[in-house]
């Protein structure tokens, strides 16, 4: 198993995207290069995120990310939908060196590569988001969602 974060605007949708594709065991809400180490207080330049654990046998970084690429406006600054603000930024986190120079090489493959504005970082910070945020449209599927909902179960099974 491998860990990858993506932040792509309101985590809800994302979330609820990224559970359903093939190959990824599990997903967990939450906000990726903060300074904080809980959810309290104000905002401190994290991105909301979804940790994305996922099987190499069954899926890739680069699937992943042309999975990703389907639902973010990538050349989109601070915003995603109606979700506008430095926390709805568009990105790419790991541990993992190895993540990232694919998640680079995948971007740089792009036509428009130099528009591109998604970020692609080291994960400094993690901090899981509230209980009221985890599978937010699973629970709640009227719920606002800045994915058109025939994208975003698109992989469901």
């Amino acid at each position: 198993m491998e860990e990858i974060y993506f932040a792509g605007g309101c985590l809800w949708g994302v979330q609820e995207f990224i559970r359903h594709l093939p190959g990824v065991i599990s997903t967990e809400a939450g906000r990726a290069n903060g300074v904080n180490t809980d959810t309290k207080g104000e905002y401190d330049g994290y991105a909301e995120c979804v940790r994305t654990q996922f099987d190499p046998q069954t899926t890739s970084v680069e699937q992943l990310m042309a999975q990703f690429f389907e639902i973010i406006n990538p050349f989109s600054l601070n915003q995603q939908g109606q979700d506008v603000g430095k926390k709805y930024r568009t990105g790419v986190y790991s541990q993992s060196k190895a993540h990232l120079d694919k998640a680079k090489h995948f971007i740089d493959l792009h036509p428009s590569s130099k528009k591109i504005v998604v970020e692609v970082l080291p994960l400094s910070n993690y901090v899981k988001s509230d209980p009221e945020h985890q599978d937010r449209l699973t629970h709640y599927p009227e719920d606002y969602c800045h994915i058109p909902s025939s994208l975003l179960h698109k992989y469901k099974q």
